[in-house]
């Protein structure tokens, strides 16, 4: 699977942003456990959220949590992200990853198999 980030930008405190990540291949998307990731220069790569394979479940970072959705299409082979009451904070540049792995750490970035390439969203105070 390939996975391509989008929507990332500027926006002042409080906005909100949407990220999108669509994924192509052979594989079949809805096989893939789903994650965000984020990481500031010169930090460690960090867990935002994840998704089960099926849509049921979804898992968020403490520092995120009731702030950011993730939510996925299978039909449409396409995870998201809407992140609302934006914090400076959250400045970063924001990975979606596939995890093909049954059982494995969902907040564990050695866990996913594939990245995109990363959205840089930039949050002003």
């Amino acid at each position: 699977v390939q996975l391509v980030e989008s929507g990332g930008g500027l926006v002042q405190a409080g906005g909100s942003l949407r990220l999108s990540c669509a994924a192509s291949g052979r594989t079949t998307f809805s096989m893939h456990f789903m994650g965000w990731f984020r990481q500031e220069p010169r930090k460690e790569r960090e867990f935002v959220a994840a998704i089960s394979r099926g849509g049921g479940t979804a898992y968020y970072a403490d520092s995120v949590k009731g702030r950011f959705t993730i939510s996925r299409d299978n039909a449409k082979n396409t995870v998201l992200l809407e992140m609302n009451s934006l914090k400076p904070e959250d400045t970063a540049v924001y990975y979606c990853a596939a995890q093909s792995a049954f059982g494995a750490n969902y907040d564990y970035r050695m866990s996913y198999d594939v990245w995109g390439q990363g959205t840089q969203v930039t949050v002003s105070s």
